[in-house]
């Protein structure tokens, strides 16, 4: 009878600290945490997710002060004893409130070495939404800038549902830890044990450049997923312009803009001719930051299709929900430009945003028009609804000849059904090389990133932490210098080629 009597104290005290009242807070803040706090699970619930041969490593002391005094040494080894990932598998160490996760045991092309598809899905199913709760990542250190990526997609910020429009409206200037007991908001402390290369734990906290670069990485993943989220009635291209100043202001930049009957003017006639039937006119918009000292110039171009009906080659009914995210690539771009900047970004770099929406009017392009293009190349139109190459075309040609750019890196949702038509996605990326010049003598890539700038119903805000890790070679940050690519020549290249 004491027993039973204990339970239903611990379901009512439950009840009353994760009430209904708490779950109508939709919007959450991400916190990065230097070093484990100590925290009750009964009160402050708890998330501890890693690879099975990570949590193997781990003593029951690495967590102590996440777990006492409701979970004890054996409860805790008796559990990792009993995870069988499958791909992941989960055990309860104390009710709902403490729960350790372990990851896929082996990753492909589709689930990096951080199997950061699985810690978004793990946070997303398991964690609470309580006032005030932890995740703790257990992972090797090269892996901690993706782990900490993947937990902050798990967190969009876009809501219009009735009753969380209060979230809604704040959600535009929600970043990560600046909640407090009387926002509102939920926060979520995101917490690391690391592991070293030679399997033992490491004891010391993450410093502040590796905070500050969460922080901002975070800002950039959540704003990024939050334009691709909108609507079009609320994120046409004045809206999108208008996040381009914001983000310009807060990096004391001024955008350039170029748009309506001026881009046919200045011979963008691949933009205007994608946007020309909208009632909102299309734009090229440009943010720069030039530094002193700079020694190279990147300029990434992003498609900003702020919707696509697919113009006058219209998609059908099934075809054309969700069609608010063709603004992804551009999305990517602006998160990815802010947190590069504000990470000390040591190169000149450009982000270009070619923004129209693919409409249908008096005005809209028919197939068999021609158009000029910013290239100077004529471009005959045979599917409207293969918008996405001709505003890039302009946008990589503008950064250039405009720019001097040496590395252009365009980003786009584009594989649709007119490339799976044509056999291969990268038809589109061709025809884009063909404008900007096959004699190009920099540097240009091509990402198409149409699957991942959504999972499910949700935007990923994909693309931030590529580009990011991409160039992070350029910034100051010591932790996105630390996972830059190198000039070294890949081990698994070497081994193949001998």
């Amino acid at each position: 009878m004491r027993l039973l009597l204990g339970v239903q104290a611990i379901r009512n005290h439950l009840a009353r600290t994760y009430s209904s009242a708490r779950f109508k807070k939709m919007a959450t803040d991400v916190k990065f945490n230097e070093s484990l706090g100590c925290t009750d699970p009964q009160t402050h619930p708890v998330l501890i997710i890693g690879q099975l041969r990570h949590l193997n490593l781990l003593k029951f002391s690495h967590l102590e002060s996440k777990l006492s005094p409701r979970v004890n040494e054996e409860t805790f080894l008796n559990a990792v004893a009993c995870l069988h990932p499958a791909p992941t598998d989960k055990v309860s160490l104390y009710l709902d409130v403490a729960t350790v996760a372990a990851l896929p045991l082996k990753s492909s092309r589709h689930n990096t070495a951080s199997r950061a598809h699985a810690i978004t899905r793990l946070v997303k199913n398991h964690v609470l939404n309580v006032s005030e709760e932890s995740v703790v990542l257990v992972c090797e250190r090269e892996n901690l800038f993706a782990s900490a990526c993947a937990v902050v997609r798990a967190f969009p910020l876009y809501s219009r549902k009735t009753g969380n429009l209060l979230a809604s409206s704040q959600s535009k200037n929600l970043g990560c830890g600046d909640g407090n007991a009387n926002s509102g908001r939920n926060v979520v402390n995101v917490e690391f044990v690391l592991i070293n290369k030679d399997g033992c734990i490491e004891n010391e906290p993450l410093t502040d450049d590796e905070l500050n670069c969460l922080n901002e990485t975070t800002r950039a993943i959540r704003m990024t997923a939050r334009l691709v989220d909108m609507p079009c009635n609320e994120m046409n291209v004045d809206h999108f312009i208008q996040e381009v100043e914001d983000v310009g202001r807060e990096l004391c930049i001024t955008p350039k803009v170029i748009r309506g009957e001026k881009l046919l003017e200045q011979g963008f006639g691949g933009i205007y001719g994608v946007g020309k039937a909208a009632a909102v006119p299309p734009a090229l918009v440009v943010l720069s930051h030039e530094p002193k000292g700079a020694q190279e110039t990147i300029a990434l171009v992003g498609k900003g299709i702020v919707y696509d009906t697919g113009g006058l080659s219209i998609k059908a009914k099934t075809g054309m929900p969700g069609m608010k995210r063709d603004c992804g690539g551009a999305a990517a771009i602006l998160g990815a430009f802010y947190a590069a900047v504000q990470c000390g970004f040591r190169d000149n770099l450009h982000a270009v945003f070619c923004l129209a929406e693919n409409s249908v009017g008096p005005n809209a392009t028919r197939p068999d028009d021609i158009h000029t293009l910013y290239s100077g190349r004529t471009v005959e139109i045979n599917n409207t609804d293969a918008e996405g190459r001709l505003v890039l075309a302009d946008g990589v040609c503008y950064a250039n000849k405009d720019l001097k750019a040496n590395i252009i890196l365009d980003m786009a949702t584009l594989t649709g059904a007119q490339d799976r038509q044509n056999a291969q996605s990268s038809c589109a990326g061709l025809f884009i090389a063909a404008h900007l010049g096959f004699d190009y003598p920099g540097t240009w890539i091509h990402v198409d990133m149409a699957t991942p700038v959504h999972c499910g119903e949700r935007a990923t805000g994909y693309g931030v932490a590529l580009l990011l890790t991409l160039f992070g070679g350029h910034t100051d940050s010591k932790l996105l210098q630390s996972i830059a690519p190198t000039d070294e020549e890949p081990p698994l290249k070497r081994c193949c080629r001998d």
